[in-house]
C-alpha cells in the first residue's frame, strides 16, 4: 500500500512517446554516392527487400562522354510490426562517369543545400505543423575495390561533404577481393580520410548502463569501417538452405554470410541500431550549421541596409550632414553618386543614338556599350554598395 501511495505515473512517459511515434511514423532519407557499375542500386534493393529500379536503362559509353550528375529521387512506404518508415532514397545517376568529373559534385552538394533552406523556410513560416522532412540523414559513400586507397575525385568529394550530410565509406564490390585485400584496402582509406581531416559519421558512445552483448555489437560495428559489401537480390539454394547470393564457377557468395561480406552489420547499423543517431546529428549539427550561416547572413544584410538609411537620413537632416559622417559613408555616397551620373549620361546616350536612328526600338544601348552596360546592372550596384560597406 505504501508504495502504491509513492507511485506518481510518470514512468509511462515513454510509452507514450512511443504511441504517438509510431501513430505519426517515420521519415529516412539515404543517399547513395558512387559511379556507375558499382552496385549502388543492388545494395539498396538488398538492404530494403526491394525492387526501386526495374524501370531504369542503363546509358552506353557514348551518352556517357557529356553526362552531368543529376538527382533522382525513389520514395518507398515500408511497414514493420506496425512502424511505418517513409524511406526516401536519393541517386545521383551520372556521378563520375563524365570525363571531366571536376565539378561532379555540385549537384549533390547544391541537393543537400536546397533541402535544408527548404526546411529552413517550412520552420520560419506560419504553419510549422505538418512540415516534411526531406533533409539528407545519410550518404553512402561507393569506394571502387580497385585502387590503393581513395582516389582524388573521392577526396574532393567527401572534402565538399563531409560537413554537410553523415557520410558512411563503403567498399563496393567485395567479393573481387581478398579476406588480406578487404583488411589492407581499410587501413588504406582509413589513413586517407585521417590525412586529409575528412569527418566521417562517427559511432556515439555506449552509456555505461549499456548491456554487455550491446557493447559488443557496437564495437565490432566501429571496427568494420569502411564496410566492404556485397549486394544480391538472387535467391539460391545452398546445402538445403534458400539464400541471397551471387552465383561463381567456385561457389556462392553469401550476402547474409558475416564471413564473407559486412553486409549484415552495415543493415544493422543503418536501420536497426543508428538510424534515430544519424537523423539527430543531421538535425543537431549539420542543420544548425547551416541554420547559424543563414541567420547570419540575413543579420549582416539588415545592417547593411540600417546603415545605409541611417547615411541616407543623415545626408537629408541638413548643412552639417558632412560633419557627421565617417569616411566609409563618404566614398559610399560618392559611389552613388558617380552610378547615378553615369546611369544619366548612359540615357542621355541612348536618347541622342534614338533620336538619330542608329538605334533600332527594339535593340537598347546595352548591346552597344557591352561591359558598361553591364556594370551598370541593379545587381552589381548592389555588390559595390555593399563591398564599400564592408570595408
Amino acid at each position: 500500500m505504501s508504495g502504491d501511495r509513492d507511485y506518481i505515473g510518470f514512468a509511462t512517459l515513454p510509452e507514450q512517446v512511443h504511441r504517438k511515434s509510431v501513430k505519426r511514423g517515420f521519415e529516412f532519407t539515404l543517399m547513395v554516392l558512387g559511379e556507375s557499375g558499382l552496385g549502388k542500386s543492388t545494395l539498396i534493393n538488398s538492404l530494403f527487400l526491394g525492387d526501386l529500379y526495374k524501370d531504369r536503362r542503363i546509358l552506353d559509353a557514348a551518352e556517357r562522354i557529356e553526362k552531368t550528375t543529376t538527382i533522382e529521387k525513389k520514395t518507398m512506404d515500408i511497414e514493420e510490426r506496425g512502424v511505418r518508415l517513409r524511406l526516401t532514397i536519393v541517386d545521383t545517376p551520372g556521378f563520375g562517369d563524365a570525363v571531366n568529373c571536376e565539378d561532379t559534385w555540385k549537384a549533390c552538394s547544391a541537393y543537400i543545400d536546397e533541402q535544408f533552406r527548404q526546411y529552413f523556410t517550412d520552420e520560419s513560416g506560419l504553419n510549422r505543423k505538418n512540415i516534411q522532412d526531406n533533409r539528407v540523414h545519410c550518404c553512402l559513400y561507393f569506394i571502387p575495390p580497385y585502387g590503393h586507397g581513395l582516389r582524388q575525385i573521392d577526396l574532393e568529394v567527401l572534402k565538399r561533404l563531409h560537413r554537410k550530410v553523415n557520410v558512411v565509406p563503403v567498399i563496393a564490390k567485395a567479393d573481387t577481393l581478398t579476406t588480406y585485400e578487404v583488411k589492407k584496402l581499410k587501413e588504406r582509406i582509413l589513413t586517407d580520410i585521417e590525412e586529409h581531416e575528412i569527418q566521417i559519421y562517427q559511432f556515439p558512445d555506449c552509456d555505461s548502463d549499456e548491456d554487455e552483448e550491446f557493447k559488443q555489437q557496437d564495437k565490432e560495428l566501429k571496427a568494420c569501417i569502411p564496410f566492404a559489401v556485397v549486394g544480391s537480390s538472387t535467391v539460391l539454394e545452398v546445402a538445403g538452405k534458400k539464400v541471397r547470393g551471387r552465383q561463381y564457377p567456385w561457389g556462392v557468395v553469401e550476402v547474409e554470410n558475416p564471413k564473407h561480406s559486412d553486409f549484415v552489420k552495415l543493415r544493422t547499423m543503418l536501420i536497426s541500431t543508428h538510424m534515430q543517431d544519424l537523423k539527430d546529428v543531421t538535425q543537431d549539427v549539420h542543420y544548425e550549421n547551416f541554420r547559424a550561416q543563414c541567420i547570419s547572413q540575413i543579420s549582416q544584410q539588415a545592417i547593411r541596409e540600417r546603415r545605409y538609411l541611417r547615411i541616407k537620413l543623415k545626408r537629408d537632416s541638413g548643412p552639417h550632414f558632412e560633419n557627421s559622417i565617417s569616411d566609409t559613408d563618404r566614398l559610399l555616397l560618392q559611389k552613388d553618386e558617380e552610378i547615378r551620373r553615369m546611369q544619366d549620361m548612359l540615357a542621355q546616350m541612348q536618347e541622342k543614338l534614338k533620336a538619330t536612328g542608329q538605334v533600332g526600338p527594339g535593340i537598347g544601348l546595352r548591346g552597344r556599350v557591352g561591359s558598361l552596360g553591364n556594370d551598370l546592372d541593379a545587381t552589381d550596384v548592389e555588390k559595390k554598395r555593399n563591398s564599400i560597406i564592408d570595408v
